[in-house]
C-alpha cells in the first residue's frame, strides 16, 4: 500500500523521476514557454521540493498560482510530464515506437495518403512480428482493411483474402494469450488469497480450474507469448499444489524461452526478472544450494546492465527479488548472523523504493528478517517485524500471517515470555481456525505449547522428542509441507532436542546435504 504521503498522483508521478527526467522534463517545456507552461514550471519545482504533498505548505511556494488555478494546472502538468517521458523513453520501449508509427500511419490514412499510410504500416507490422507484438498486429490489419475499402487497387481480391487470412491467423493467437494470461493472473489472485491448498477440496478445485481454462488439445500453442503464459500459469498451479519439481521445470523452461532469442529479454524484461525469481524460488524449497549461487550471481549481473539500472520498475523488481533470494540461501545454510548483515541495506532500500513496492512484498520482506533474527537468536527484534505483519497488514496472503503468528509464539517461547504464551496460543489458533488454514502440524505444536506450561524439564525433553517424531511423520504429508517453506519447525525442534542452535543444526544439515553431493 503507497504511504499517504504519496497520496496525489501528480505528487508521486514527479517523485518517481530520475535526475535526467526532471532535466528533460523542463528543457521540452521551455521550448513553448508560454504563460500556462511557467506556471507549470512553477509548481512542478514546488511538488519537487516537499517531501509529503500537503496543499497548505505548497501553497507558501507558489507565486503566481492562485488556489482556484490548481486543479486545472495539475491536470497540465500531469500531461507534460507524461509527453516528456514518452519522447525520452520511445527509443527504449518497442511498443512507444511501434504506436508513434501507428500515429503517423492514421495520420497520413486521414489526409486520404493511403500508399504512404501503407507502407508505414508494412514496416510496423514486420517490426511486430519480429518481436512478437500480436496484439499490435490486430490494430495494424484494422486500419489496413479500411484503407483497402477505400482505395481500390488492381490486387484487391488477392489483397482482401490474405488480410483476411492474416486477421483470422492473428485472433487465434490473441484468444490463446488472453485465455492464458487470464489464467495466470486468477492463479496468482488465488495464492495471494489462500496460498497453498490445504485439503483434497482445494486440490479438486484448482485441478478443475485448471483444465477448464487451458486451450483445448490440438490448439496450436507456438508463439512466444503464448508459451510464456502457459508455463506461468503451469507454475502457478505447481507452486499451489506445492509439486515443487514440476514448479522447477516450468520455472526453468520459462527462462529457456528467453534465453532461446536474447531480444525477449529486453522487449518483456519485466517477465525475465519475474522469471529468474521463480527459478531461484524453485531452488530453494528443492534444497538445490550450487543452483542457487549459479542463478544468483547470473541475476545480480544482469541487474548491473543499464537495462534495469536506468527503468524504475525493473530495478526495483530485482531488487525485491535478488534480496528474497539471498535471505533465502541465508535461511536454508543456517548462516543466520550474516543474514542480519543484510538487513540495514534492506531496509534503507525499502524506503527508497516504498512508491513502488506493494504491501505484500513488504509483508513478505518483513517475515523474512523476522526468520534471519530469530535464527540469529535475537528474538526481540524477531517480534518487532512479526507486530507488523500481525496488527498492520491487510487480509492478503492468509497463510502467511497464519505463519507470523506461529513464529511470534516460538519467539516469545524461547524468551521465557510464558505469561503470555497461553493468551497468544489460543489467539493464533482462532485466527487460523477461522481462517480454515490449520494444519496438522500447527495443531501439534498448540499442543506442545500447551503441555509445556506444566511439565517438569526431564518430561520436557521427552515431549519434545515425541513432538519431533510426530512432526517428522507429517513431513512427507503434501498438505502439510507448506508449512516448511515458511517455518522450518524440524530445525527448531532438534535445536531444543540436541541443546544447539538452529544455526548449528542447519550448518551441519547443509554440510551433509552439499557432502552428498560431491560423493
Amino acid at each position: 500500500m503507497i504511504s499517504n504521503k504519496f497520496s496525489d498522483n501528480l505528487f508521486q508521478l514527479i517523485k518517481s523521476l530520475e535526475k535526467s527526467e526532471k532535466r528533460h522534463f523542463k528543457l521540452f517545456v521551455k521550448r513553448s514557454s508560454g504563460n500556462d507552461d511557467l506556471k507549470i514550471i512553477e509548481l512542478f519545482d514546488a511538488l519537487d521540493k516537499i517531501s509529503i504533498y500537503d496543499e497548505l505548505l505548497l501553497f507558501k511556494k507558489l507565486t503566481t498560482i492562485k488556489k482556484p488555478q490548481l486543479a486545472n494546472t495539475k491536470v497540465h502538468l500531469y500531461k507534460q510530464v507524461l509527453a516528456s517521458l514518452r519522447l525520452l523513453k520511445s527509443a527504449d520501449s518497442i511498443d512507444l515506437q511501434l504506436n508513434e508509427q501507428f500515429d503517423y500511419a492514421h495520420i497520413l490514412y486521414k489526409k486520404g495518403l493511403f500508399t504512404q499510410s501503407l507502407k508505414i504500416l508494412d514496416k510496423a507490422k514486420e517490426t511486430a512480428r519480429v518481436n512478437q507484438k500480436v496484439n499490435f498486429l490486430l490494430q495494424v490489419l484494422a486500419l489496413e482493411k479500411r484503407i483497402e475499402t477505400l482505395n481500390i487497387t488492381h490486387n484487391m481480391q488477392s489483397r482482401a483474402l490474405q488480410l483476411s487470412n492474416e486477421v483470422d491467423d492473428v485472433n487465434m493467437h490473441i484468444q490463446n494469450i488472453s485465455k492464458l494470461s487470464n489464467l495466470a493472473m486468477l492463479l496468482h489472485s488465488w495464492f495471494i488469497e489462500n496460498g497453498h491448498t490445504r485439503n483434497e477440496a482445494d486440490e479438486i478445485k484448482i485441478k478443475n480450474y485448471l483444465e477448464f481454462n487451458l486451450p483445448k488439445k490440438g490448439l496450436d500453442v507456438k508463439g512466444f507469448y503464448e508459451k510464456m503464459y502457459l508455463y506461468l500459469s503451469l507454475n502457478w498451479y505447481a507452486y499451489i499444489r506445492q509439486d515443487f519439481l514440476m514448479y522447477y521445470r516450468y520455472a526453468q523452461k520459462f527462462i529457456d524461452i528467453f534465453e532461446e532469442d536474447a531480444a525477449l529479454i529486453r522487449i518483456e524484461t519485466g517477465h525475465y526478472i519475474k522469471g529468474m525469481h521463480t527459478l531461484l524460488n524453485a531452488h530453494f524449497v528443492l534444497r538445490n544450494f550450487q543452483k542457487i549461487e549459479i542463478v544468483l550471481q547470473k541475476f545480480e549481473d544482469f541487474a548491473e546492465t543499464d537495462r534495469v539500472k536506468l527503468h524504475d520498475n525493473f530495478r526495483t523488481q530485482a531488487f525485491i527479488s535478488i534480496y528474497s533470494a539471498k535471505i533465502n540461501q541465508h535461511t536454508i545454510l543456517g548462516t543466520f548472523s550474516e543474514g542480519i548483515k543484510l538487513i540495514p541495506v534492506l531496509l534503507e532500500k525499502l524506503k527508497e523504493y516504498e512508491l513502488f513496492i506493494d504491501e505484500y512484498r513488504v509483508m513478505l520482506f518483513n517475515y523474512k528478517i523476522a526468520l534471519l533474527y530469530f535464527g540469529n537468536r535475537q528474538f526481540d527484534k524477531c517480534i518487532d517485524f512479526l507486530q507488523i505483519i500481525i496488527n498492520e497488514s491487510n487480509q492478503g496472503r492468509i497463510d502467511l500471517q497464519g505463519y507470523a503468528r506461529l513464529l511470534h509464539l516460538l519467539a516469545h517461547y524461547e524468551l521465557g515470555n510464558f505469561e503470555l504464551i497461553e493468551y497468544l496460543s489460543k489467539s493464533a489458533f482462532r485466527f487460523l481456525a477461522k481462517k480454515e488454514n490449520l494444519t496438522e502440524i500447527e495443531k501439534e505444536m498448540f499442543k506442545f505449547l500447551k503441555k509445556s506450561f506444566s511439565i517438569s524439564r526431564k518430561e520436557m525433553n521427552d515431549s519434545l522428542l515425541q513432538f519431533l517424531e510426530k512432526v517428522k511423520k507429517l513431513e512427507k504429508d503434501p498438505f502439510e509441507t507448506r508449512v516448511f517453506a515458511y517455518l522450518d519447525i524440524v530445525s527448531w525442534i532438534e535445536s531444543k532436542v540436541y541443546h544447539q542452535t538452529m544455526q548449528e543444526i542447519l550448518q551441519t544439515k547443509s554440510l551433509d546435504r552439499k557432502n552428498r553431493i560431491y560423493k
